[in-house]
């Protein structure tokens, strides 16, 4: 029941991440988004990976358990997904600026 519950808090978490994603991709802009806030989010999912990886009795129940770890990993993706966006878009509206595009 714990694993479903914080399966259940980490979808509740990642379902916006793919909806961030399309946006970034359609506007080319940073508008809306935070470096920091995304930073803190990639650091938080790296966190949640690394205690379940150290967990001893969750690794002892891996076979039975992976899906969980999944989950982060997923959500990790999507997030680092969108910092990389950020840093493409911020390059972009760079150049928008300077009237290179």
């Amino acid at each position: 029941m714990p694993e479903l519950l914080e399966i259940l808090m980490l979808v509740a978490f990642g379902a916006s991440w793919p909806l961030n994603v399309a946006k970034s991709l359609k506007t080319k802009s940073t508008k809306g988004k935070s470096l920091f806030f995304l930073i803190l989010i990639v650091s938080g999912y790296i966190c949640g990976i690394a205690s379940k990886l150290l967990n001893e009795s969750y690794m002892a129940s891996f076979s039975s358990k992976w899906y969980v770890l999944a989950v982060y990993i997923l959500n990790l993706i999507m997030v680092s997904t969108d910092l990389v966006l950020y840093f493409r878009n911020a390059t972009y509206e760079k150049k928008l600026e300077k009237g290179s595009l």
